[in-house]
């Protein structure tokens, strides 16, 4: 797997559209700090993570409002392949306030809003809203 970002994101959304409760991932320290803003944005039910012999499960409770995923969308913006950095002034504004970007930055991984509150920029690791 090249993109585990990419999977997690993408297991998200399928699981979503399937409407399941909850679902599995390999454990990362940025997956959970992703999965850690979503929980704090309100994306998500919860998390947890599941220890075994190897890298560990990460368990995502998916929450849904009135029958219908908490998100509408959610992509990936920066790739392995073309890294994309936004300085502070630069950071998307995701459907005018009502959607998140989840930023990498040198402070660790947060909101655009937070970031801007902090004045750092750093790598844009995806959009949702």
């Amino acid at each position: 797997m090249s993109d585990p970002i990419a999977d997690f994101l993408t297991r998200l959304r399928n699981a979503a559209k399937a409407r399941h409760k909850r679902m599995d991932v390999p454990c990362s320290n940025e997956k959970l700090a992703i999965a850690g803003i979503l929980k704090e944005q309100g994306y998500i039910a919860d998390f947890e993570r599941i220890a075994d012999n190897k890298q560990g499960v990460l368990q995502v409770a998916l929450r849904y409002h009135e029958g219908r995923p908490a998100f509408t969308e959610i992509k990936r913006i920066s790739r392995p392949g073309i890294r994309r950095y936004a300085a502070v002034d630069a950071l998307p504004r995701v459907y005018n306030g009502l959607g998140i970007a989840i930023v990498s930055t040198s402070k660790g991984v947060m909101t655009d809003k937070d970031a801007r509150r902090y004045n750092v920029g750093g790598e844009v690791i995806c959009t949702i809203w």
